[in-house]
């Protein structure tokens, strides 16, 4: 069979170094070493298609990630994306794109190519061995980002399919998924190291099998699925009656807590992650380990990542404001979120005693607000034309006028769509117009904080909000430079639940959760059906008034809680049953 199949060039940058794609029968690939490699770090390339910040776009212009489609942020454009469609209501089967269910597939088969020719591949039989593990990962990886966008999807196994051979098959149940998921990451993580290290960091680790497999188990406890009553929610879909076992379990099994409790100690008793207290900028301000994470390529955190080349900045040319060359590709945080973070003493700014000033809303912020998003007056870095580093200097979102400088390219309503420019994940020395002084960051997808905070959640609906719960919750919080860090004693299993799910929302912000993490939560119409504000500042001289005004109405349906399978393949297979409400 002579198909198209990727290969990729050796560079200094290591194993999953960019790939090239050239038409080479599986014959040719799989006798040749360096063929061989290249085509399983090919199938590394499509790993974080699900949470990049620049996922969605509509004629090559990019207009956000799933922050956008969410209670986060807003698009850079009103084109009609998924991330438009999901945050309007407006999604069916008849426009969502193909994606994720055909790049999914694409690497499942690349997969099942690897695992039948690599026999015959010219390299040691322990080598091969382990090629055969990270793939068997690829392969559940892939598995799991169907599943939470789909629910149960046709499990193919090793069939082999040409590339052109549409996925002709009824979909399997949402626990036959769940399990073969969870039975490829322990067949993998059995062969695999702990952790990798040199020229093979980024590559699939036993830790990262681990961890997929709690995220997994995380999932298929929660709400949405354990138990679920989608089906009745949202109505039939497709004109036909949907099997709840297609969607989720029918049926409630507190213990499925229990085995996610279970999966996240696993990793966190491995004992190799912690969470980053680097002090990248030697700076003396709190919670300096969470800025300093993001821009560090190898950190003791990132379990599972999408390496990236050196010297990149495509983040900050995305989100940073026009003074600062970015070109308002990404999108532009909503003024919940900014919200959510509490004031420095971890108090809500809701609390009258936590010492909020709707008059200077920034000031002594739970400090993640301030390495998270940009607001009017941050102060960033500025260079010159050269690129040199030219002191650093406020960002003028107001508009009116301030120290005889008025309206500006970063205002709000020109700038910025909500008063807010995204600020996670970017390097502070970093500059979008030049690779001169991009960054080697490398993009999060599995860290040591969210196996934290799964195991908090996990622990806490099995057990209740024992010191264990307490002591994974609290360890964000100092890091964080919360100060006291300390939760409140004596919290009841609701009131821990819903400081863990608080903690989510800021902690992994930008990450690709939320949207995810309102849906199994079952909390969508409360958080998605939302009149999405932004901020307005306005200033007259010495004098400053702070607006809150209405950006965009976000709408949810309950077909929302899962994607619509594109009508482009249902059409080729009548077996592949609609998802509820499309």
């Amino acid at each position: 069979m002579a198909t198209a199949l990727a290969t990729s060039s050796c560079r200094k940058e290591g194993f999953l170094s960019a790939t090239t794609t050239t038409n080479l029968s599986e014959q040719t690939v799989f006798t040749d070493s360096s063929r061989t490699v290249g085509f399983l770090a090919n199938i590394y390339s499509n790993v974080g298609l699900s949470t990049g910040l620049n996922r969605f776009s509509y004629n090559y212009i990019v207009c956000g990630g799933l922050e956008a489609g969410c209670d986060e942020a807003e698009p850079s454009h009103a084109f009609p994306t998924p991330a438009t469609q999901f945050a309007t209501g407006t999604v069916n089967a008849g426009i969502i794109g193909e994606e994720p269910y055909k790049t999914c597939y694409s690497n499942i088969r690349a997969v099942n190519v690897l695992i039948k020719n690599i026999p015959n591949a010219p390299l040691k039989a322990p080598y091969k061995a382990q090629m055969v593990a990270e793939a068997r990962f690829l392969r559940a990886w892939y598995y799991a980002i169907l599943v939470e966008h789909y629910g149960g999807v046709p499990l193919v196994g090793d069939t082999l399919l040409s590339y052109e051979t549409p996925i002709v098959a009824k979909r399997s149940t949402y626990a036959d998924c769940v399990n073969y998921i969870l039975s490829e990451c322990d067949s993998a993580a059995l062969i695999l190291p702990v952790t990798q290290t040199g020229l093979n960091y980024g590559r699939v680790s036993s830790g990262a099998c681990l961890a997929l497999k709690a995220r997994v188990l995380l999932y298929a406890a929660s709400p949405l699925f354990n138990g679920t009553t989608l089906p009745r929610e949202a109505g039939a879909g497709g004109g036909k009656e949907v099997d709840p076992a297609l969607v989720g379990y029918p049926t409630y099994d507190v213990n499925r807590w229990k085995l996610a409790e279970d999966a996240a100690q696993k990793v966190i008793a491995l004992g190799v992650y912690s969470l980053n207290t680097v002090n990248n900028y030697q700076t003396s301000s709190p919670g300096y380990g969470f800025q300093g994470l993001f821009p560090l390529r190898v950190n003791t955190e990132y379990i599972f990542e999408l390496m990236r080349a050196t010297g990149n900045n495509d983040l900050e040319t995305m989100c940073l404001p026009p003074s600062r060359n970015g070109n308002g590709t990404g999108s532009f945080p909503y003024q919940g979120l900014v919200d959510a973070f509490p004031m420095r003493n971890g108090k809500p700014i809701t609390d009258p005693t936590s010492g909020y000033d709707p008059n200077d809303p920034y000031k002594d912020r739970d400090p993640r607000l301030a390495y998270s998003i940009i607001h009017d007056q941050t102060v960033l870095l500025v260079r010159t034309g050269n690129g040199q580093a030219n002191g650093s200097a406020p960002v003028n979102i107001y508009m009116g006028n301030y120290n005889g400088v008025g309206t500006g390219q970063d205002a709000v309503h020109q700038g910025t769509l909500t008063g807010y420019y995204n600020n996670k994940m970017l390097d502070p020395q970093a500059l979008s117009s030049s690779i001169s002084f991009g960054t080697n960051r490398v993009m999060p997808l599995m860290r040591y904080a969210e196996v934290l905070l799964n195991y908090a959640e996990a622990a806490n609906e099995y057990e209740g909000p024992t010191a264990n719960v307490y002591a994974a919750v609290e360890a964000i919080r100092q890091r964080a430079g919360l100060d006291p860090y300390q939760l409140p004693g004596a919290l009841t299993k609701e009131q821990m639940r819903r400081a863990i799910q608080q903690e989510r929302r800021i902690e992994l912000a930008y990450e690709g959760h939320r949207f995810w993490d309102v849906r199994r939560w079952k909390i969508a119409p409360q958080t998605e059906s939302i009149q999405a504000q932004g901020m307005e500042v306005n200033r007259n001289g010495s004098t400053v008034a702070y607006k809150v005004f209405n950006v965009t109405k976000h709408n949810f349906r309950p077909a929302m809680y899962l994607w619509p399978f594109p009508i482009s393949e249902t059409g080729k297979s009548p077996e592949l049953v609609q998802n509820p409400g499309y």
